[in-house]
């Protein structure tokens, strides 16, 4: 029997609370007040239907657990089988789902489950592509905070099932120190004294820069963990790397694209991040056809 733990990727999280949370948003959104009436309407109460969703292109799956939290929140008892789990890379034409139940809740369940599951693997599909271009180095692909309000949880675990990392989750589970900070607080060694003094011995402390001599001043300080590289060109990224000789984690950030990325991973850096895996990933093709 299928089951949503069945579905998840096996290597990345995704908090059941955050499945219930989407779904329950994203169903009130769509039935509003009075529901779904077109199938109320023409659609007796007992009839039964069978349905297969189907990848209508090639590529990575995420959101099958939020499909099927979506069905089952309309028909507890209706019947769903798996034919592949999220991370899976699959062929145009691929059956995900087969759902059997009540006809009205499978057409009622239709857009949003195939909403969840088209943006999210249009993120792990796109993903994939990044990793791709990345392959033979020992660079990481991460995404940022660029993600639809309300559906950071769900975004992020569709970069992970695609082959990526994740950067930060918000502004409280590390200390990320832009260009603003350092001109509020008056420069590179005040902001990071302020932030090492503040931060607990597992808060990670990651500093901004903009050129080689913000660079050089950040490895003086001996204080940050992670430093930034902020739209440096290829030259600069490799010189980096050349001056910071492995003493902290260099992340590139800034004009990561699919043409750049398999360039930015041969300087050498240690993470190149992109809100365009998230912010900017098309929609994956899927669709829920009924058997007759």
């Amino acid at each position: 029997m299928t089951t949503i733990s069945a579905l998840l990727h096996p290597d990345a999280f995704l908090s059941p609370l955050a499945i219930d949370a989407a779904v329950l948003r994203a169903l009130d959104e769509d039935l509003g007040r009075a529901g779904d009436i077109t199938s109320i309407a023409t659609i007796p109460e007992d009839t039964r239907a069978r349905a297969v969703m189907v990848a209508r292109q090639a590529g990575v799956i995420a959101g099958l657990p939020l499909a099927f939290a979506t069905l089952h929140k309309l028909a507890p008892d209706i019947e769903i089988a798996a034919h592949c789990r999220d991370g899976a890379e699959v062929a145009k034409g691929t059956h995900l789902l087969t759902i059997a139940g009540p006809a009205r809740a499978v057409l009622t369940a239709e857009r949003t489950a195939l909403n969840f599951v088209g943006r999210l693997s249009g993120v792990a599909t796109l993903t994939a592509d990044y990793v791709r271009r990345a392959a033979g180095t020992n660079m990481r692909i991460c995404c940022i905070r660029k993600t639809t309000p309300g559906l950071r949880a769900l975004e992020k675990y569709a970069v992970r099932c695609g082959g990526g990392f994740n950067h930060r989750f918000g502004l409280d589970d590390a200390i990320l120190i832009k260009d603003n900070h350092i001109a509020v607080t008056g420069g590179i060694r005040p902001v990071l004294e302020r932030a090492r003094a503040h931060a607990g011995h597992l808060v990670a402390v990651e500093i901004e820069v903009d050129t080689l001599t913000q660079l050089r001043e950040v490895l003086d300080t001996a204080l940050a963990d992670v430093v930034l590289l902020d739209n440096m060109d290829i030259p600069t990224l490799t010189e980096a790397v050349k001056i910071a000789q492995g003493r902290l984690v260099l992340e590139a950030s800034g004009g990561v694209t699919l043409d750049s990325i398999a360039k930015i991973a041969a300087t050498g850096v240690d993470y190149a991040s992109s809100g365009a895996l998230t912010h900017s990933a098309p929609s994956f093709d899927v669709a829920l056809d009924i058997e007759v």
